[in-house]
This record gives C-alpha cells, structure tokens and sequence, in this order.
C-alpha cells in the first residue's frame, strides 16, 4: 500500500478535542462530520485542505479523550494518511479501526515541512520525502493491520472474514 501526498504539517501533543470539537459529538453523519475536521487547531483546515493530502505531526497526536469520531472526521475528510512520531494508543487504534493509515515515525517533524509531497510504502516502511529528495525508514505496520486498512476499516475486514467462513 502507497500513498502519496502533500504534507500538512502540525506540532505536539495534538487532542481530540482540536481534532473533532466536543460541541460536534452529536453528529452522526461522516459526509457532516468532516466537514469540522481540525476546526479546534486549524479552522480553515478543510477549506484549505486538497483530499489524498497526508498530516504530519510530531509527539502523541490524538491524545485527549477517546473519541473515535477524531479520526473518523480527518478520514472522510480525505486524509491519505496520518504519520507522527508518536500516538496516544486509544487514538492509533480508532484509526485503524475507521480504516485511516497510520504511520509512528521517529524524527518525522524534523524530516518534512508543510507542503512537501511525500510518498509512504506502508509495507516497506519507507517515507519518502519526494521534495527534497531523501528517505527515512519506520517499522511496517503488521499484516493484519494491513489486512484491517485495506478493507476499509475494522467492521469491513470482520464482514469479509465472516462471509468467507461462511463460504468454507
């Protein structure tokens, strides 16, 4: 799995409660929840944000509460991707979870600036930084987790892995 796009750079310690506002957790709709992505760090986020493009962050992105809809939000929203050197656990999971590619990269803040088109081989553990010519290695997310985000997320992968034992 590869995916390409532009950088959309942010700091440390980004929370859910930036990510997705709490004043929105009413909302159910993904095509309406999008449309607050970010609205608590970034209010022109999803003006200014082109689908496919990829958030690059530093230490513990998703820290906070537990609200799935903080990663559901930047998922329909179009993110390619999240990659930062490090998650809040409950957050790495919900993505996941939605289908969102997530990406723990050490020295990522370091290695990008905000506009840079990047290149991620999920399998390989390879980030390109296509800008400026140079790579940087992660750890390759584990095959079933890939298996999850190829299906689009956790209830997908749960309904073809049923529906094939079903077949067997």
């Amino acid at each position: 799995m590869i995916i390409i796009g532009k950088v959309y750079k942010y700091g440390d310690f980004i929370n859910t409660d930036v990510l997705y506002p709490g004043k929105y957790l009413n909302i159910t709709d993904p095509q309406e929840m999008k449309l607050h992505a970010l609205e608590g760090l970034d209010s022109e986020f999803v003006k200014n944000f082109k689908p496919g493009g990829i958030i690059v962050a530093g230490k513990f992105f998703g820290c906070g509460s537990s609200r799935e809809q903080a990663a559901t939000a930047l998922k329909y929203a179009g993110v390619g991707a999240v990659v930062a050197e490090s998650f809040a656990r409950i957050y790495f999971r919900n993505a996941i979870n939605q289908g969102l590619p997530i990406v723990v990269c050490p020295k990522v803040s370091e290695f990008v600036n905000n506009g840079d088109e990047i290149k991620i081989d999920l399998k390989a553990g390879i980030l390109d930084n296509l800008t400026q010519k140079k790579s940087l290695k992660f750890t390759p997310l584990p095959e079933f987790i890939m298996g999850i985000l190829l299906s689009g997320g956790l209830i997908p992968y749960l309904k073809a892995k049923k529906s094939y034992a079903e077949r067997v």
